[in-house]
């Protein structure tokens, strides 16, 4: 009894997968002779699953039911004398299915003969019924199905191949770091589950490190998780197994399959390596770890880039902070100030319902807002008593001044910075300047702008006036709804004063 259970058990590891084949006859004997000639037929560890139609049109139902038979054993005179013909045609031009391989058989030749079929028709192979001996029958199977598995991994290559490609299109679009991680994670199994049935792959199990060895304390810390490691209550562990990979990788240098784990090592040449972990890889087949060698080498790639790229952005987001505090210190004004104003930008912007990249970009652009007050004479930029009227049309310069500095540049940043220093002292009702725009007209990142610096102009002492109570200043911004204000922006301001205060970093 316990050999019988060990073998039956291997028996079913062995065939777990199968060959669908579809027997296409009139004749019930046919279609029981071939299956009892071909019961034992193994081949590459399948066995066969027998489908049967017993006309042309069962014959299409199924073909449509079930794509991803290999073999069509096909009658060719059945309900008609070409029965077994039009289902051909009708498997390659209407069902547009190339891979399954086409025995056709027939027992009146005379009335389809081979060399017109076989030059009609897209047939695989051409037997007569009398000539089908067990042999030559496994024969003609084993031909088709070698064909019909080398047609499928061409198609898996293919299939597999464009989903990599859009992967990595998809990854290199990728800004930030978290979402990159996170991708390259749902990516990956997305292209390890294309030829397999939902569930029968493991590979969601997976998360993204990074080792972080500039102090040489050589800590992993995880960046994304998916699959089982996401349902750990305690994210920043990683198992003892799964460490000792890391381990393994990081000493090797090299990416590696173990057992049920593939390892991914990237190395950055910054001190900060990157590792891929995904486990339930056992089965996978050497297509399967291609795809995951092949998309691995644009993980590298476009992780560099996101951090060229933020590099770039962290520069010009320095430069134009640092070029408005000069204008800020100049006036021996706080120099926080255009801190606080793009972040108050920001706020207004996301709820105003700007998206997250232009929101970011109006809170770096806005710090610019004063750029043209360089131009302004110190007597006049820096006198603590009220302006004449000619002194305040000459400081009323700067937003043409600032724009004109900033409207050459070629960067959308440089681009808002300069409608920014151009438009931010324009008022709703249309009596602000240089140009005396009215509601709408006025773009969105000087309505938004204007609320920011006036708001915190107010709340914090300048040359000319002290400092505001927050109370104040919010009834301020109140009163001048519609006048000086965009309405929908200021309701927006109002709604969330603990904001506001935390931003400012009022009491």
């Amino acid at each position: 009894m316990m050999k019988f259970a060990k073998k039956k058990t291997t028996e079913t590891k062995i065939y777990k997968e199968i060959w669908k084949v579809l027997i296409v006859d009139d004749e019930k004997e046919v279609h029981n002779i071939t299956k009892s000639v071909l019961k034992d037929f193994v081949f590459e560890h399948k066995k066969l699953d027998f489908l049967s139609a017993y006309n042309g049109k069962e014959a299409i139902e199924i073909l449509q039911k079930h794509t991803d038979i290999a073999v069509v054993f096909l009658d060719v005179v059945m309900e008609t004398d070409d029965a077994g013909l039009i289902v051909a045609q009708k498997i390659r031009e209407e069902l547009n299915n190339t891979k399954i391989r086409i025995i056709l058989r027939t027992g009146q030749p005379g009335l389809a003969p081979e060399k017109d079929v076989i030059l009609n028709y897209d047939i695989n192979d051409y037997k007569e019924k009398t000539e089908l001996s067990s042999i030559k029958l496994f024969s003609s199977l084993v031909s088709a199905i070698r064909s019909y598995r080398d047609l499928s991994i061409i198609e898996q290559n293919k299939i597999g191949l464009k989903k990599i490609i859009s992967a990595s299109r998809t990854i290199f679009q990728i800004h930030s770091l978290n979402l990159f991680v996170e991708g390259v994670l749902a990516q990956l199994v997305s292209i390890l589950n294309l030829n397999h049935e939902p569930g029968n792959i493991k590979a969601s199990d997976a998360f993204f490190a990074i080792l972080d060895n500039d102090k040489n304390e050589n800590k992993f810390k995880l960046l994304a998780t998916a699959g089982k490691f996401k349902d750990n209550d305690n994210f920043n562990v990683i198992t003892p197994e799964a460490l000792s990979l890391l381990d393994e990788a990081f000493i090797s240098k090299k990416s590696f399959f173990k057992d049920d784990v593939y390892v991914g090592f990237f190395s950055t040449g910054k001190n900060n390596d990157l590792f891929l972990y995904i486990e339930g890889c056992r089965e996978l087949s050497q297509l399967d770890k291609d795809f995951i060698g092949i998309f691995s080498n644009d993980i590298l790639v476009a992780y560099e880039n996101i951090h060229l790229h933020n590099e770039i952005i962290q520069t010009q987001k320095e430069l134009i902070a640092r070029l408005g505090s000069v204008v800020e210190n100049r006036s021996q004004e706080v120099a926080n100030h255009v801190n606080r104003v793009a972040k108050i930008s920001y706020f207004l912007a996301i709820n105003y319902g700007l998206d997250q990249e232009e929101a970011k970009r109006l809170e770096m652009a806005s710090p610019m807002h004063d750029i043209g007050k360089v131009a302004i004479p110190d007597n006049i930029l820096l006198k603590p008593a009220r302006l004449t009227d000619e002194e305040y049309e000459i400081i009323k310069t700067h937003s043409e001044i600032g724009y004109n500095i900033l409207e050459c540049g070629k960067r959308e940043i440089l681009q808002t910075a300069s409608i920014i220093a151009y438009e931010h002292h324009e008022k709703w009702d249309g009596s602000g300047y240089p140009r005396g725009l009215k509601g709408e007209q006025i773009h969105i990142y000087g309505r938004i702008t204007a609320i920011a610096d006036v708001f915190d102009a107010l709340t914090y002492k300048r040359v000319y006036k002290e400092a505001w109570p927050f109370q104040k200043a919010f009834e301020f911004i109140k009163e001048q709804r519609g006048k000086h204000f965009d309405p929908k922006l200021v309701d927006i301001f109002l709604e969330d004063s603990d904001t506001i205060k935390s931003i400012c970093n009022l009491e």
